[in-house]
């Protein structure tokens, strides 16, 4: 997410290092990239974001120095790391979730400063010990520093609610088309570098949702583990220029008011570590259920502050009563979140649809809602409620033609080799490289694929 910004400069440094942590083998390629930028900038104070990149053999504890100009800069508080000031010089220190560095890795950091005079940034950064040299400069009038111009997020930047729909940096609506990982818990090996390359440049997708579970071996289990898990794939996400959907994706129970403290730590996290990308959407519950609108409400109106505090451009999904369904599953409409909405600017509200099992009564729904609240179909499947049985090739067109029409953005469920019908991959296909071609599709996948890599035609002006 882009905060204001008042003054944006960026170092990007990338420099051979005959180390990363101590003695490493004579063959060892290693190396890293560093890229300082200046978020914003207030009287006399600002907000920089530091992010080191590991393009090395991986890597476990990590210091990172860099030495602040003689013009009064002090370290105010920093996050992401342990942070210290001697003289000039600053350290930053990986902590537990983050000490340990893969290849291509990323640790995102960020800190707050003081100043007098001029803010010029800082120089020398070092890797424990290890010089990593650049120079830093603001970049060329008009230009977005955003990677992959061109991509949803080069084109589209930061995003924001507008009436009733998502639109883009020009102020203009947009539709994002993506996918949704299954538990990252269970299927972690679905999502390396080359299904996120597939997905980006043959699927073309506009959006990665990131289904981090709560219960079921998820989050709860691991908080700091499962946190890191969810920033690599933003990263991943971002480097490719796609959206990022972090989804908190609380199921059983239904209330969320379950998870309330443990979504506030999570969110205050990501949050904090994510507010400078402009890639970032956040779901602040998956599939409420079993549980009145009101009380979605009031967990919605506590955890949208923690975001807020670290990230106010920050667009935000809420989830609705009966799995998501705007209460339509509970035998209810979208009148009470009408009637009734959340406290809160720059939200949009959550409808989950399977093509087999909801349908007509489903549609007029959305099709009367969608002209009072910002929809965002999260998820949905193109076969039944289970997630199993037949495909349902005609409600699901009727379906995505009803969403291209009314400009709501989707994520189909799910980008996984799972063996269930709602899989967009054949079973055994994350053993492999190939995420594309027909012969690793199943019929669901091959449908939706079909839909969401035509055109984009984002408006601009």
């Amino acid at each position: 997410m882009k905060r204001i910004v008042a003054l944006l400069a960026t170092c990007a440094t990338a420099v051979g290092l005959t180390a990363l942590l101590g003695p490493q083998p004579a063959a060892a390629a290693t190396g890293c990239k560093v890229d300082y930028t200046v978020t914003s900038q207030w009287q006399g104070g600002f907000q920089a974001g530091v992010k080191v990149t590991n393009l090395g053999d991986p890597v476990t504890g990590w210091t990172l120095k860099f030495a602040l100009p003689d013009s009064g800069q002090k370290l105010v508080q920093g996050w992401n790391a342990t942070w210290s000031q001697s003289g000039s010089t600053v350290s930053a220190a990986g902590t537990d979730w983050n000490r340990t560095l893969a290849t291509g890795a990323s640790a995102d950091l960020g800190f707050t400063g003081s100043f007098t005079g001029s803010n010029p940034g800082p120089s020398a950064f070092t890797l424990n010990g290890v010089a990593c040299t650049g120079s830093t400069q603001e970049p060329p009038p008009g230009t977005d520093p955003t990677p992959g111009t061109g991509t949803p997020v080069g084109v589209n930047g930061q995003l924001h609610v507008c009436g009733v729909n998502l639109c883009n940096q020009y102020n203009r609506p947009i539709q994002l088309r993506g996918m949704s990982t299954h538990g990252i818990q269970w299927f972690a090996k679905c999502y390396g570098n080359a299904s996120m390359d597939a997905l980006a440049k043959d699927w073309k997708a506009d959006l990665l949702r990131i289904a981090m579970y709560v219960q079921e071996d998820g989050y709860e289990t691991d908080p700091a583990g499962f946190t890191s898990r969810v920033n690599n794939l933003v990263d991943m996400a971002e480097a490719r220029g796609m959206y990022a959907l972090i989804d908190f994706h609380t199921l059983t129970p239904g209330d969320p008011n379950y998870n309330l403290d443990r979504a506030k730590t999570f969110f205050a996290s990501v949050a904090a570590r994510n507010a400078a990308k402009k890639n970032v959407i956040y779901e602040i519950a998956n599939e409420p259920n079993g549980v009145s609108w009101t009380a979605i409400k009031n967990y919605a109106e506590q955890v949208i502050p923690v975001i807020r505090a670290a990230d106010p451009d920050a667009v935000i999904i809420v989830g609705t009563r009966g799995w998501s369904s705007l209460g339509v599953s509970d035998g209810s409409n979208e009148t009470e979140v009408v009637n009734n909405p959340v406290n809160a600017t720059n939200v949009m509200y959550t409808f989950h649809f399977y093509a087999a099992s909801h349908k007509d009564d489903y549609r007029a729904t959305v099709s009367r809602a969608a002209s009072k609240l910002p929809l965002f179909v999260t998820e949905f499947g193109t076969v039944s409620a289970t997630g199993g049985g037949a495909l349902d090739r005609s409600s699901t067109t009727a379906w995505l033609d009803l969403l291209d029409q009314l400009k709501i953005s989707y994520a189909n469920w799910t980008y996984s080799d799972a063996n269930e019908s709602s899989a967009a991959l054949k079973p055994g296909t994350c053993d492999g490289t190939d995420y594309s071609s027909s012969g690793v599709l199943t019929e669901s996948g091959a449908l939706v694929k079909s839909r969401i890599s035509t055109a984009d035609s984002f408006p601009t002006s």
